[in-house]
């Protein structure tokens, strides 16, 4: 037998590559076991979730992702505006394996301080000036607040009124003896500092009759002003809560029967707003438009139902809207609610047309509040009887086929 050199050189080089291969595999296998033992070793709050790679995900946006990607093919950079500024990969870096946002404190203060988990919440769609210092804020109020025999006596009501103006034309578009929006108050006596006499302390901004209940009013009137039929619901949650000797996180568990039954009664509501006060101060929910006081308005979604998507799709146009028809930052935005801290529903999972609005501060006073709740009314009936006009059509071509 005749032995090639060069086969055999050939042959050899072949056996190192097999034996490499098969090194490389072996320590692949001993990787994963490593790297599988070792997360199964963890305790369970330091273990990797689906929840936990959906936060990191959500750090990745458009702009981030072709930063990433631009510093392997700089082509992808031409894509960023101008004036974007490429972050750092250790800023990246940290960012995504922490979840810890040097942009938003909360991240990092919410797992370290007792009870601070309950300002938490996400922005889907910041309005004009909102950012994580300011999101909606509400704190229950001292149980004493919520006894009528004990709230403060009442100011500044003189000019308290609402309703259609007298002799106002008939709306070309009505929808008649139906009605087809469902307002209520889940905190209805949210009240406001102005006209609680010796009331400074904004978690006793409370009152059985002067209240979030007035702003329903109004947007009830300038709704079927607009031709929307409209009903209000003032259910007195509170005094319920009272009565029954529960705190103020059962409100939605109190308040829930209360819209289930006004489904049932009535096949005909379309869309239900829960109208709420926000906790913060004059300066965070207040805006000048075209030389009028505004109070602002926030959306807020609860996240943990299946009807999440539709309500964010309808409070994302009427965000939409405000800004379009009244400028950007009558709408403070949408922000989404959800995790132990808080109800995470807010009822929203009875319907895809559920709202929850929080309707100015503890500072605000009913001639700002009303004038927020007409601009509601014009972009909500602008909504409605499109979407009105959009089923007709697409009624009439299945009535064709």
């Amino acid at each position: 037998m005749r032995f090639n050199k060069r086969s055999g050189i050939i042959v050899a080089v072949q056996g190192t590559q097999v034996v490499k291969a098969a090194l490389a595999f072996v320590f692949f296998l001993i990787g994963i076991f490593s790297i599988s033992g070792a997360m199964t070793s963890l305790k369970p709050e330091y273990r990797i979730t689906s929840d936990s790679v959906n936060q990191a995900a959500n750090n990745l946006n458009g702009q981030l992702l072709f930063s990433l990607m631009g510093w392997e093919n700089h082509q992808f950079l031409q894509a960023l505006p101008e004036e974007y500024e490429t972050p750092k990969l250790t800023n990246v870096m940290f960012k995504l394996s922490t979840n810890i946002s040097l942009d938003d404190p909360r991240s990092l203060l919410g797992r370290e301080l007792p009870g601070f988990s309950l300002f938490d919440g996400k922005i889907l769609v910041a309005g004009e000036g909102t950012n994580y210092t300011n999101m909606p804020m509400e704190s229950a109020p001292p149980v004493d607040v919520l006894k009528a025999e004990q709230e403060a006596a009442l100011q500044n009501t003189e000019d308290l009124k609402s309703g259609n103006p007298e002799g106002s034309a008939a709306p070309p578009l009505s929808t008649g003896d139906r009605k087809a929006v469902y307002i209520y108050f889940t905190h209805n006596r949210e009240s406001y500092l102005p006209y609680l006499k010796g009331v400074t302390d904004p978690n006793k901004a409370y009152h059985s009759q002067v209240n979030v209940t007035k702003i329903g009013d109004q947007l009830k009137s300038s709704l079927e002003k607009r031709g929307v039929g409209t009903t209000v619901d003032k259910t007195d949650v509170m005094a319920n809560l009272s009565k029954k000797g529960l705190g103020f996180g059962k409100a939605y568990q109190e308040s829930r029967p209360v819209v289930e039954a006004a489904m049932a009664g009535d096949r005909n509501l379309q869309y239900f707003i829960d109208i709420h006060r926000d906790g913060y101060r004059k300066d965070k929910t207040t805006i000048q438009i075209n030389g009028k006081s505004y109070a602002k308005l926030a959306f807020v979604i609860g996240g943990e139902h299946d009807n999440y998507e539709k309500n964010l799709a309808l409070a994302r146009e009427l965000h939409n809207l405000l800004d379009k028809k009244y400028g950007k930052g009558l709408s403070r935005g949408i922000i989404e609610k959800k995790g132990a801290s808080t109800n995470g529903k807010f009822n929203q999972d009875l319907s895809g047309n559920a709202l929850l609005i929080e309707f100015g501060g503890v500072d605000n006073t009913f001639e700002e509040l009303n004038r927020s709740a007409d601009a509601l009314a014009d972009v909500f009936s602008e909504f409605y009887w499109q979407a009105e006009k959009v089923d007709a059509s697409e009624q009439q071509s299945t009535d064709k086929k």
